[in-house]
């Protein structure tokens, strides 16, 4: 497997503006997020990585998200925001692109199925 060193990155997966609070609790979500502590360089690209590197660091901040106790709530945020870059919730850029794109052709259908009736 390819070893990649992720502490020379200096990136904070989860921006201190922007983000919506949760109603459910007293802080905002993202004060719970996995990733604030210790795992931040896995979910945004070093500048020219190589693809294989790339999957390898998706993946693995992929598993970090499944453990995530606001990884619905991220997700939300990186799907309204919308966020360009990095994993968000356990989705890539481009998977949040096609997850963006379903959703604008589901509203578009619902739209005519309501005007027609």
């Amino acid at each position: 497997m390819l070893q990649l060193s992720y502490q020379s990155l200096q990136v904070t997966a989860v921006p201190s503006q922007r983000v919506p609070a949760r109603e459910d609790q007293d802080g905002p979500w993202h004060a719970e997020a996995v990733c604030r502590r210790d795992e931040a360089g896995l979910f945004f690209a070093p500048s020219k990585e190589p693809t294989a590197a790339r999957l390898s660091r998706e993946e693995a901040a992929k598993r970090v998200c499944a453990r995530c106790p606001v990884m619905v709530e991220c997700r939300e945020h990186a799907l309204l925001q919308p966020e360009p870059y990095g994993v968000w919730g356990g989705l890539t850029a481009a998977e949040r692109r096609v997850v963006l794109a379903r959703r604008r052709r589901r509203d578009v259908e619902v739209k005519k199925a309501q005007s027609a009736a």
